[in-house]
């Protein structure tokens, strides 16, 4: 059939096997096409398309549910349920995007874009069918390395209870975006190596039945597989071999480098526009490597995305025991951290801004209320990182710089962070935290201290009057900028580097009270809670106007950058225009 006559997975219900692999064999090709010219996870799907194909050929979606974990697993899915066209042309590519998203279907149960959650929602599913006595199929799919964060096996460990119908498809790549960490994993190959026969079962340990598929990409043996389960009335899982990338070769061969991929040439594999410019990832990589080679006792961290902080294969082979991926776990990342910290070690943990947040108990109980010199380097802590609403990187301000200990740092510049950085592994009495600026890489006009130790020290890089202007990280630049456009007004304001996001100078601040009438914060992030909040809040008592620009507290789901400063008046015409109408 043609791909454009796909509006509902019922549409495929009434193919034979033959017509299903050319189906499957049509929506890779035009998968690839797509992502090729667009974007997007690679890998993840090429696995999953006959999988996908048998899901829904089998069950009665929507109304079965499936819950994909991470959801860039959802592509092919996306394709059979009503959104074919989004794939097929070209101008319909932004149509949706690139996770389960209800609001573009009903098919789509959940928006998710963080791993390991699948299992519990779809277990919080199939209790709320049983106690209103329904009947219907809840399927959980859960891959991608996604059961080493330690909700899968929360999920799992409670689903096993349910005594009613609860499917589990556990997708088995033996990768997550790079290659699998855990013992968890020697049991599945274990599995994988035995045809599901290996006496070491950690899904039967649980209580689940458990069927195991040796060609996960194999569309017969999937649906023989899963018209097995439909209907059962107990836990099962149904453990699938899949090949991640599967189909294109190049995806096949290094399954690393296209779990996600930019726009590339599918005949070449390369990328159409390759970035040549200096880049925090390749920076904080070879910063770590090269501490690790005079200190032992150094060590990275990081939960499943060692390719954010600059580590590729060679690196990490180059690292050895100094480099440590937990998997898809950032609790496990942050206490771990605590305890190599404890010891007497220096852990710095490179995590994505969204991501660290799933760590809040840790950063906030194992780490602060222990004191333990913890350092947390965030990667896409920016209005111009990922902009997926699951993905933001506008909330980390107000969560990391309001937990007592936690020093949180603000770099505007590579010789900043270096040095930041270089101080936070030395000193002993803090946690801290370092959120790297958005955009392109800037350089230091001028040295740069080396010692931070003296907290919440702000650095006044231009002295005026009436009005300052203090812009932290990413918005250091604009708050330069915005000084530089009122002088054409006619003021000479004052310009603060403030550093520290976590704390206030009251110094500096009392001392702008003697000839300064507007303080104006620019931060790159969330208002509420934020940066600025801790400067207005200190001067609530005296006459000084304090004006906070950032983000309003919002999920925003693929926004425009340019839109949003725009909306967010974070540009400086907009910035001097309220200013005078401030000062009258």
């Amino acid at each position: 059939m043609e791909l454009k006559e796909i509006h509902s997975p019922a549409d495929i219900r009434g193919l034979d096997m033959k017509e299903l692999n050319k189906l499957c064999h049509d929506l890779r090709e035009t998968f690839l096409t797509k992502v090729a010219a667009h974007g997007g996870h690679v890998g993840p799907n090429l696995g999953l398309v006959e999988a996908t194909v048998a899901l829904h050929y089998v069950f009665d979606t929507p109304k079965d549910k499936i819950v994909y974990d991470v959801s860039h697993q959802t592509y092919i899915h996306k394709m059979l349920t009503g959104r074919i066209d989004a794939f097929l042309n070209p101008e319909h590519y932004d149509d949706v995007t690139g996770y389960s998203e209800p609001s573009e279907s009903e098919y789509d149960l959940f928006t998710i874009g963080h791993t390991s959650t699948a299992v519990s929602l779809a277990g919080g599913i199939a209790k709320g069918r049983d106690l209103q006595g329904e009947k219907y199929n809840v399927i959980a799919l859960v891959g991608d390395g996604s059961l080493s964060g330690g909700e899968a096996f929360e999920g799992l460990d409670e689903g096993a209870t349910l005594g009613s119908n609860f499917i589990v498809v556990v997708n088995d790549n033996n990768m997550s975006i790079a290659e699998n960490h855990g013992g968890l994993y020697s049991g599945l190959k274990a599995l994988r190596d035995s045809n599901g026969t290996a006496e070491n079962n950690y899904f039967k340990s649980l209580g689940y039945d458990y069927i195991y598929v040796g060609n996960g990409n194999d569309v017969a043996a999937l649906v023989e597989a899963f018209k097995k389960v439909k209907g059962t009335n107990h836990p099962v899982v149904v453990h699938i071999h899949t090949d991640k990338g599967h189909g294109w070769r190049p995806a096949e061969i290094d399954k690393e480098t296209w779990h996600f991929s930019a726009p590339f040439d599918t005949k070449t594999a390369k990328l159409l526009h390759e970035d040549s410019g200096e880049d925090y990832s390749e920076i904080f990589m070879e910063e770590t490597l090269e501490r690790m080679k005079n200190d032992p006792k150094f060590c990275v961290l990081t939960a499943g995305t060692p390719a954010v902080i600059g580590y590729g294969p060679e690196q990490r082979k180059k690292a050895g025991r100094q480099f440590i991926d937990v998997g898809i776990a950032e609790q496990e990342a942050v206490a771990m951290a605590s305890g190599i910290a404890k010891s007497g070690a220096r852990p710095v943990f490179g995590v994505v801004s969204s991501f660290v947040q799933r760590a809040y108990d840790q950063l906030s109980q194992d780490v602060a209320i222990n004191g333990q010199p913890v350092v947390v380097t965030i990667f896409y802590g920016s209005l111009l990182g990922m902009n997926d609403v699951t993905h933001l990187g506008w909330f980390d301000i107000p969560l990391i710089s309001n937990i007592p200990g936690w020093v949180m740092l603000a770099p505007t510049t590579k010789e900043e962070f270096l040095s930041m950085q270089r101080w936070a592994l030395t000193q002993t009495s803090n946690p801290v935290c370092i959120k790297l600026p958005g955009g392109p890489v800037r350089h230091s006009e001028k040295d740069v201290k080396s010692d931070w130790s003296e907290l919440n020290k702000f650095e006044m890089t231009e002295k005026g009057n009436t009005v300052a202007i203090i812009g932290a990280g990413t918005f250091y630049p604009l708050a330069v900028e915005t000084a530089e456009a009122l002088k054409k007004e006619g003021v000479d304001a004052t310009v603060i580097n403030p550093h520290y996001l976590s704390g206030v100078d009251s110094e500096m601040l009392d001392d702008l009270k003697r000839d300064h009438k507007l303080v104006i914060t620019l931060e790159d992030g969330v208002t509420d809670g934020g940066f600025g909040e801790k400067i207005a809040r200190y001067y609530g008592t005296s006459d000084m106007k304090v004006k906070c620009y950032g983000i309003k507290k919002q999920f925003l789901n693929r926004y425009d950058y340019g839109k949003l400063l725009d909306e967010s008046r974070l540009t400086a015409y907009q910035i001097v225009e309220d200013i005078k109408t401030i000062l009258g």
